[in-house]
């Protein structure tokens, strides 16, 4: 297994992720991993579209 971090995050924006996102995912860990696996593979956000998609969802998550 991989060592892991500590990441500090608002407590509004986690427990807005957990409210939305809770049934789909089992913890905000396992969100965010998948997030940001997503965001770090090869060739994410590779045509406009998809750019512009992401970068509103990260809009309306809080992180821009």
């Amino acid at each position: 297994m991989s060592k892991m971090r500590d990441v500090r995050l608002p407590a509004d924006l986690c427990a807005e992720v957990e409210k939305k996102f809770g049934n789909v995912f089992g913890s905000l860990e396992e969100f965010l991993v998948f997030v940001l696996r997503d965001c770090s593979r090869d060739g994410v956000a590779s045509d406009q579209a998809e750019e512009k998609l992401v970068e509103e969802r990260l809009r309306e998550l809080g992180y821009l």
